[in-house]
C-alpha cells in the first residue's frame, strides 16, 4: 500500500471548487439543472487549516443555510485518484462523514481509514454517481475527537485487489471548522 502525495491545497481547492459544490449540492440531496447551477449556488463561507466551510442557501420553506466542512485532494502521481471528504452536521445533531472517490475503484473492498497510522476501520461504498462513488458513515463522538486531534487520515482505496492507495487527508483545521458549523 502506498500512500500518494498531496498537491498543494490551495491549488487542489482551486481547481476543484466547482466539482466540490456539486459534490456538496448532491450529497445533500439537492437537485439542480447543471453542474455549473450548483457551482454558483455554493459558497466558501470560511477556511479553517486545511478545512472550508462550504454553505448552499436554504431549501424552500427553511432559513437556515446548510452547510458542511470540505476538503479535497488529488494524488500528486495519479492525477485520476483524489478524495472528496465531506461533513456534515444535521440539525437532528447526526453527524455524516461522506468520502467521495474516483470511478473506477473497487467497491468491495470499501474505504479505509487510519488516523496517524491507527487503523479506524471500513466503510462500504453506498452508491455511484455519473462521477464519483462515495461511502457514508454516522460519525460517533470518539471518531470526532480523533479527526479534532490527528494530525491526518489516511483514507484508502483499491484500484486492484492487490493494489491499495493510501491518500492523506489533513486534520490541520478540523476543530475550529467543526466549531464554526455549530
Amino acid at each position: 500500500m502506498s500512500d500518494s502525495t498531496r498537491r498543494s491545497p490551495s491549488r487542489t481547492r482551486a481547481a476543484l471548487l466547482p466539482v466540490l459544490a456539486a459534490i456538496l449540492g448532491l450529497a445533500a440531496g439537492w437537485t439542480a439543472g447543471t453542474t455549473a447551477a450548483l457551482a454558483q449556488d455554493g459558497t466558501v463561507k470560511a477556511q479553517h487549516g486545511d478545512w472550508q466551510v462550504v454553505c448552499k442557501p436554504p431549501p424552500a420553506g427553511s432559513k437556515v443555510e446548510v452547510c458542511a466542512l470540505v476538503q479535497s485532494v488529488t494524488a500528486e502521481d495519479r492525477n485520476n485518484v483524489g478524495l472528496t471528504v465531506y461533513f456534515q452536521k444535521f440539525s437532528n445533531g447526526t453527524r455524516v462523514l461522506r468520502v467521495f472517490a474516483p470511478l473506477g475503484i473497487l467497491l468491495p473492498p470499501g474505504l479505509g481509514l487510519k488516523i496517524d497510522d491507527k487503523d479506524v476501520g471500513h466503510a462500504p461504498f453506498l452508491r455511484c454517481h455519473n462521477f464519483a462513488c462515495y461511502a457514508q458513515v454516522v460519525v460517533e463522538d470518539k471518531l470526532i475527537e480523533q479527526l479534532k486531534t490527528g494530525k491526518t487520515a489516511i483514507f484508502i482505496v483499491f484500484q486492484t485487489e492487490e493494489a491499495g492507495i493510501g491518500i492523506p487527508i489533513s486534520l490541520a483545521g478540523f476543530g475550529k471548522a467543526l466549531d464554526a458549523l455549530n
